[in-house]
């Protein structure tokens, strides 16, 4: 039985939280927020998971120290705008070694790092993974058939990692490819306000198609120049996660960018979704990648354009649309 704790009690989290449960293991769910451990403790169930009862194994804790010391694994699940003060408060209590695994997906404005590149920087001395591939909480926490891929700088971590989450309804895979897996699960949030954007105009499957294959296109392109490897963006933490976040009504990004579509402004869409909507807070970062490894990426242009500075949907697509003519795959051999 492996001693897990899961750092953040949002969604995401307690569905893992919960699969690792029912698979027998330790769980211990913190939280910096007072009144999401009462409610989990209380209730042993989350407001926006409806109608699950978690685990009665899982514990909850507001205790750092309880939370950290002593655990075999750290599963950081808080939102990506607070991975960095929540690694810092608690990078003191880390021993040296300690694995930890990022399950969120972001890129930090500013810096422009991943998520578990700022773990690294704020607990050096931890021993840092990642989590990500095509998963809705809304399906895992019920123990539906999902696949994913846990990337780690080394295979024993990766391997240890695999061991701990898989199950007969969970299955893991394992990759070396660290940034390729973060840059997907990042990317793949601000592509999917576009194919929300496109279902609020009232457009079809072909809009969304077009989005979906274009949209992998610029990710694989700038990832590939960021040294990652084109054929994690062709599995499931590329395409496989794309995918399924832009045909959802479960992806808050799409629920979000459907409300934009539909003449929302992106702050009453955020409020109208009731949640972090991560593709909003990856989206001038993908922007600053784009220019700084000079790649082009229009669909990302247009999705900032209509977020931060309101430029209207319908005319963005109309944009996209009338680019200049080219082939469809570099370097065509007639």
């Amino acid at each position: 039985m492996a001693k897990i704790t899961i750092l953040g009690g949002g969604t995401w989290g307690m569905a893992l939280g919960n699969l690792l449960a029912v698979k027998g293991e330790d769980v211990l769910v913190w939280s910096a927020v007072p009144a999401e451990i009462e409610m989990l403790e209380s209730t042993h169930e989350h407001k926006m998971l409806p109608g699950v009862k978690l685990n009665d194994s899982i514990r909850y804790t507001l205790d750092d120290k309880e939370a950290v010391n002593g655990r075999d694994l750290l599963v950081m699940a808080v939102a990506s705008s607070y991975t960095r003060v929540t690694a810092k408060r608690l990078s003191p209590l880390v021993a040296e070694g300690q694995k930890i695994i990022d399950v969120a997906k972001g890129i930090e404005e500013g810096t422009l790092m991943t998520l578990s590149e700022i773990i690294k920087e704020e607990i050096p001395q931890a021993n840092v993974a990642v989590l990500s591939g095509p998963t809705h909480a809304e399906e895992v926490v019920k123990l539906m058939p999902t696949t994913i891929v846990v990337a780690a700088h080394d295979q024993d971590t990766a391997k240890y990692i695999q061991d701990i989450f898989m199950y007969d309804t969970f299955r893991v895979y394992t990759s070396s490819d660290v940034r390729g897996v973060e840059l997907g699960g990042a990317l793949k949030n601000v592509v999917a306000l576009a194919a929300g954007i496109a279902d609020g105009l009232g457009y079809g499957d072909n809009a969304k198609a077009a989005i979906i294959t274009r949209g992998i296109t610029e990710i694989a392109r700038l990832g590939v120049k960021m040294g990652c490897k084109f054929e994690t963006f062709c599995g499931l933490t590329g395409i496989g996660d794309l995918i399924v976040t832009c045909a959802s009504m479960h992806s808050r990004n799409r629920r979000a960018g459907i409300l934009i579509g539909q003449g929302k402004t992106m702050q009453e869409a955020m409020d109208e979704v009731k949640m972090v909507v991560e593709g909003v807070y990856s989206a001038k970062a993908a922007m600053e990648l784009s220019r700084k490894y000079e790649v082009s990426m229009p669909i990302i242009e247009q999705v900032n354009l209509v977020l931060f500075e309101n430029k209207n949907a319908a005319q963005a697509v109309l944009e996209l649309m009338q680019r200049d003519k080219k082939d469809e795959v570099t370097n065509t051999v007639w």
